[in-house]
């Protein structure tokens, strides 16, 4: 059948017969001559159909858009006038001496390639838009990223193993996706949040070096970057520490890179402190590509009138910082309304700020509604800190801590976009030192920041009254301001864990019934180990440049976890609840 892909054909084939196969993308009846642009997934061919042959002609009469042909014929170059320099096959056609309607296609309830399609219907209609060159790119470009990624693990010998999918729940951080056995009546398997225990597992079989392109389930509230059911570069070794680890993942990207788009294999990775992240950023997932960076000035401004500042200067668990803004003092009132309005989306109360004017003039240079609280000497000194000059504008925010964090940390990222301060660059940063534990902010329990199998930087420290200053042996990977990988070196003691267990509240009941296969195998020798665990839709999301993670994967769920193509979940019937001796309730 199929002897050329359609975007193969030009002036190298000039009279020479070839075939090609696809969809029809548009049909034109010029003056008796039909012309038929056939697509494929390289491109666009134009077939010229001629009245002289009749019976080819006739059925050319009858084909309609995203028709399924083969057609045979002559290359030819277009004639003068007729080239399309946009097209790759723009200066030449196909003559059509023969062809084969291999299926017929009822009128698309949507058009190929049109740009103002709105999700839903993209995804309702799935099987049409993957058609489009759009998801063809981003198919293609996700099925090339695996394939780099196999090879690079095959070469350094690591071995592909796939972990079950039906297996137990054990928590992680998200909701499980619960699976009722027929067998076992009133007993559910759990689909994996990750492969963690078993990978541990399969370190402590001897296996050294493991790796899978891993499965993931989520039942968690969904955003613009994540799915509830996912995809995951999953790897694990015996006998390193961070830095092999750390070396390993720079290494995969600079031969990622190099083979996609041809960048230089040195791609540079920086390493920041969880602690250093939270002060500049607010946040542990920097965009370094942003200028923005946070000044505090509690100190500062510790005996201040101004209640703002003064309800929260003596306050250990509050911040007050100072966000510089370049040529801050462009920005209209509408706009720093804007600003203040996206903040208190975080819990802020409101959004205090100084015009800096002439920064030289502390008097009459600086214009504030809150300038009259602060004398000039603790002007002078935030001048000092945020290295304003003429026409900036420096953001204040006084909260506690969290409160300040998120919402100064999504102003940063607002500011970064709408002044256009974020340069076009890959930027990697590896964030460490990590705390081991956090609190719940409702429960006031102990949660591990990461998860439990993470190991401490000292184990001493467990015994400490302060659990929340431990820090971990964890280690993320950022990229242009997006998680993209996280991981650790493990616990492999058997006591250590279970003193872990216990620091975060899990009784020895529910460590048996939850952990109790894995707490067995810490007692046969688990050698050293650790990890690391990359999200590989959120990675394509980030190198194509796409807003949603949706566009990444074939058949994606909407962000209510419903699939629009098969309309799932559906309702299970009578017979099959029974088998598995269960029960529906209706919501009132």
């Amino acid at each position: 059948m199929k002897q050329y892909l359609c975007s193969d054909i030009d002036e190298s084939l000039l009279d020479k017969e070839i075939t090609v196969c696809g969809w029809v993308a548009t049909r034109r009846d010029h003056g008796g001559v039909i012309f038929l642009d056939l697509r494929d997934y390289s491109g666009i061919v134009q077939l010229v159909f001629h009245p002289d042959n009749k019976s080819i002609f006739q059925t050319a009469e009858t084909i309609r858009n995203e028709y399924v042909l083969e057609a045979s014929g002559i290359v030819s170059k277009r004639p003068q006038g007729t080239i399309n320099n946009d097209l790759k096959t723009g200066k030449v056609e196909v003559n059509i001496s023969s062809l084969k309607i291999l299926n017929k296609s009822k009128t698309p309830p949507i058009q190929i390639n049109d740009a103002e399609l709105n999700e839903e219907q993209r995804l309702q209609y799935r099987y049409l838009d993957i058609r489009s060159d759009y998801m063809q790119t981003n198919l293609r470009f996700r099925s090339k990223l695996i394939g780099l990624i196999r090879n690079f693990f095959y070469k350094k010998d690591f071995v592909e193993v796939e972990t079950p999918i039906l297996t137990k729940t054990t928590p992680e951080g998200a909701r499980d996706y619960l699976v009722p056995s027929r067998i076992h009546a009133n007993k559910f398997f759990a689909l994996p949040q990750s492969p963690q225990l078993f990978k541990q597992t399969l370190m402590i079989g001897g296996l050294d070096k493991y790796f899978q392109i891993a499965k993931c389930f989520r039942d968690e509230d969904l955003r613009s970057d994540r799915q509830p059911e996912f995809t995951q570069l999953d790897m694990e070794m015996s006998f390193v520490n961070e830095e092999d680890i750390i070396g390993l993942c720079e290494e995969l990207f600079a031969d990622i890179f190099s083979n996609l788009f041809k960048e230089p294999s040195d791609l540079k990775f920086k390493t920041m402190k969880f602690s250093q992240a939270m002060e500049k950023y607010g946040c542990d997932k920097p965009d370094i590509r942003n200028p923005l960076k946070l000044d505090e000035i509690k100190e500062i401004v510790s005996d201040v009138e101004f209640k703002v500042f003064a309800n929260h200067a003596h306050n250990a668990q509050s911040r007050i910082v100072a966000l510089n803004v370049p040529n801050g003092c462009s920005l209209s009132n509408k706009q720093i309304d804007d600003y203040t309005e996206l903040v208190k989306k975080f819990g802020a109360k409101g959004l205090a700020y100084i015009k800096c004017k002439d920064v030289t003039n502390i008097d009459k240079g600086l214009e504030s509604p809150i300038k009259k609280f602060l004398n000039n000497t603790v002007l002078q000194k935030i001048i000092d800190i945020t290295k304003a000059q003429n026409n900036d504008l420096i953001f204040f925010s006084a909260d506690i801590k969290e409160i300040v964090n998120d919402s100064m940390s999504a102003l940063i990222k607002k500011l970064g976009i709408d002044l256009k301060l974020i340069k076009e660059a890959w930027e990697f940063v590896w964030i460490t030192g990590y705390p081991l534990f956090e609190q719940d902010t409702k429960s006031k329990s102990l949660t591990s920041v990461h998860h439990p199998f993470t190991s401490p930087v000292n184990f001493d420290d467990i015994n400490k009254k302060d659990l929340l200053s431990i820090e971990s042996r964890a280690y993320d990977l950022i990229l242009n301001g997006n998680e993209i990988g996280g991981g650790s070196i493990r616990i492999h003691s058997k006591e250590q864990q279970i003193k872990i267990f216990e620091a975060l509240g899990i009784s020895e009941k529910e460590m048996q019934k939850k952990f109790g296969f894995f707490l067995n195998a810490l007692d046969y020798g688990c050698p050293p180990h650790g990890g690391i665990a990359f999200g590989i839709d959120r990675i394509l999301m980030i190198l194509l440049k796409l807003e949603s993670i949706r566009d990444t994967i074939a058949f994606p769920k909407t962000q209510s976890t419903s699939c629009l193509l098969t309309d799932a979940p559906s309702e299970a019937d009578n017979k099959q609840l029974k088998e598995l001796s269960l029960k529906t309730i209706k919501n009132n």
